[in-house]
């Protein structure tokens, strides 16, 4: 049997599909097992505090956030204590050079690399980070949820403003359930909503 090979894994799904949750869970289960793992976050999130990884369900841990000019890599190499794995999580905020730099840490450095994030934005527009992620990544793993209108998978993240479906704009607007519902396709496309269809 060989030895295993770190990897880079992309984990995408829509909004409340349990992405901060899992990176939480899966830094909890390395760390019991005494193993050092290195959280990071995007700096873009601010909804609770830069450099927190914050799930809706109330469970939170400090990392490193990583900015645009951030060298991932040379961050991970700063460490004083060898890492067993990366998380990071709103990983759809990561620039090219973020994902190459992410690319090093595992074929270079041997470490695994687990990414969290959304895949498209709200205009149904592949973030940069997800685009790279999905070329680069050696697994990618859909992460699933329902429409917020309806029982099937919700597969886009439908924008709201003074409740009315948002289609244009700046791709970044830092928000949850306030601004954003996870959608299937139909609803998505229905700007006129029926809560109450099955």
């Amino acid at each position: 049997m060989g030895i295993a090979v770190a990897q880079l894994f992309f984990h995408y799904g829509a909004m409340n599909s349990g992405k901060s949750i899992e990176i939480l869970k899966v830094a909890h289960n390395y760390k019991e097992q005494n193993k050092h793992v290195i959280l990071m976050t995007s700096g873009v999130d601010t909804r609770t505090k830069v450099g927190e990884i914050s799930s809706r369900i109330g469970l939170k841990s400090p990392a490193i956030p990583i900015f645009d000019e951030s060298n991932i890599l040379e961050l991970i190499k700063g460490q004083e204590e060898d890492a067993a794995c990366v998380l990071i999580d709103e990983a759809q905020f990561l620039k090219k050079h973020h994902v190459l730099e992410l690319a090093k840490v595992v074929d270079e450095l041997g470490i695994p690399v687990m990414t969290f994030g959304l895949k498209n934005d709200f205009r149904n527009e592949l973030f940069e980070g997800s685009k790279y992620l999905l070329l680069y990544a050696d697994k990618i793993v859909e992460m699933k949820t329902i429409c917020w209108f309806c029982k099937h998978k919700a597969l886009m993240n439908l924008r709201f403003h003074d409740g009315k479906p948002v289609y244009e704009g700046e791709q970044v607007q830092i928000g949850g359930n306030e601004s954003y519902y996870p959608v299937c396709r139909r609803h998505y496309f229905n700007q006129l909503i029926e809560e109450t269809e099955n």
